[in-house]
Parts: C-alpha cells; structure tokens; sequence
C-alpha cells in the first residue's frame, strides 16, 4: 500500500465514521472499488484512533469537564460517566461473544450495500424525530437504546452515528446532546476495541512503513474533526435527513455493481 492510498482511506474513514454513511461500508466499497488489499490490522487500529482524537479535539472541554467532575465525586458527571458505560455493553457483549460472525460479514461485499439502504431508511426518520421538538438529554432507557443501536451497527454498511443518533432523538432527546452522548459513545467503543486489538498489532510485523501509518492517521483526524462540526451543523439546522438519498444511492450502485 502507497502513502496515498492510505491517505484516501484515511479521509475515507474520518469523514464516514462521524457522518450518517457508515466507515465500515465505506471502507468495504472503498477497497472493493479501488482493488486495496489493506495488510494486516495496523492501518486499522491507526485510523480508529485517529477518528477516536478528532472526537477528544472536538469535545475536549466536556470531556475535560466530566473527568474532573469524576475525579471530585461530583453526582451528575459520575451519573452521565455512567450511562456512557452503560450505553458500550451492548456493543462489547455482541463484539466479544459474536466477534467471528461479524468479522464474516466483512467477506460478503453486498452486505454493506444492504447496510447502507438500511441506514437510508432510519436517517430519513430524522426528519420527523427533529419535527418533534425534543430538548431533553439522555437517561438510563435511552442509553440502552443507543447501546444497541450501537451493536448494530457493527454490521458493515449500518451508519452508528446515524442510528445511535436518531435513536436518541426519537427518545425525546434533543439535537446537540444527541450527537454529544453519540460521539462520546465512540471514546469508549473505538478506544475498548483498539485495546483490544493493540496486542496482535504490536506482536505483528508491521507490513506498513510508519510514512503509511502517520499518513492515513494524519488525514483521518482532521477529516474527523470537519465531519463531526458539519454533522452538529446539519442537526441544528434540521437537515439532517439529507444524507439518506445519498445512502440510497449508495448503497443500490454498490448492490449493481456486486452483482455484476
């Protein structure tokens, strides 16, 4: 793999793990389309934890905010640290007990194309969700609720920032917390997973030269970054539903050109 290459995938990921598009379908398509076989898991761990920095970047002052309140016992931080735990067991319970089944996925192309006509369908709901009002923030019931929208969305081609997020909003929550307690979701998720896989990574020989690595990390990151302020952008102005013609799509031309 050539810097560029993992450059383009980087942008691919940090613009599609935050956007509602799915990352995993995209990737999928991406390396379909473009014929990349990517070597080994260290591109992947870089480029989840380059999109795990771009939430830190973004969100540093209420991260900030709530490791302090933790650390001085304070009621309400410890309660919101709480139900972002709460929110990552369904994940971890499906990525632990039913990895291989997942991973098997990522084999069969069209899934992802499935995945996004899927997705399409539950962006589109935003529309009505926003038209409701919604101004509180998330508790105990909505937490599992986005917890396992989560899960889902380890299938490829299932968005989890647009599932969790409209999750939420159909809960009663309102648009900017939504997408707080959405992205803050992904600290735990991604940095759990990238504990997980950190091990095999660093006992493998690096197939990538470190130019690759920091290349796609770079990229991912600052494409993480402007993919997180367009989405708080787009659900404040209600037009959030907008993605989903573009999943449509998407996800049809995929399901073409698989079958073909």
């Amino acid at each position: 793999m050539t810097w560029y290459e993992a450059v383009l995938l980087g942008v691919l990921q940090g613009a599609t793990e935050f956007l509602p598009v799915s990352s995993s379908g995209h990737l999928v398509m991406g390396q379909a389309l473009l014929g990349i076989e990517v070597p080994g898991a260290g591109l992947e761990t870089v480029l989840h934890a380059a999109t795990l920095l771009s939430v830190v970047i973004v969100y540093r002052a209420r991260i900030g905010a709530l490791l302090a309140g933790i650390a001085r016992g304070d009621r309400d931080q410890l309660g919101y640290g709480g139900l972002l735990l709460l929110a990552s067991v369904p994940a971890a319970i499906a990525g632990l007990g039913f990895g291989g089944f997942f991973e098997s996925l990522f084999d069969r192309p069209w899934i992802a194309g499935a995945g996004l006509l899927g997705s399409g369908c539950v962006v589109w709901t935003a529309r009505r969700a926003l038209a409701r009002g919604p101004a509180g923030g998330p508790g105990v019931a909505t937490a599992l609720v986005m917890g396992l929208a989560q899960a889902v969305a380890i299938v490829p081609g299932i968005s989890r920032s647009g599932t969790t997020v409209v999750a939420a909003l159909w809960r009663g929550v309102s648009p900017s917390e939504a997408a707080a307690f959405s992205f803050l979701m992904s600290v735990v998720a991604v940095g759990g997973a990238a504990l997980v896989s950190l091990p095999g990574v660093v006992a493998a020989e690096g197939p990538l030269s470190p130019m690759v690595l920091a290349g796609g990390g770079v990229a991912a990151c600052v494409t993480g970054v402007a993919a997180i302020r367009i989405f708080r952008a787009m659900l404040d102005n209600r037009s959030f539903h907008r993605f989903a013609p573009y999943l449509w799509v998407a996800g049809a031309a995929f399901l073409l050109y698989t079958s073909l």
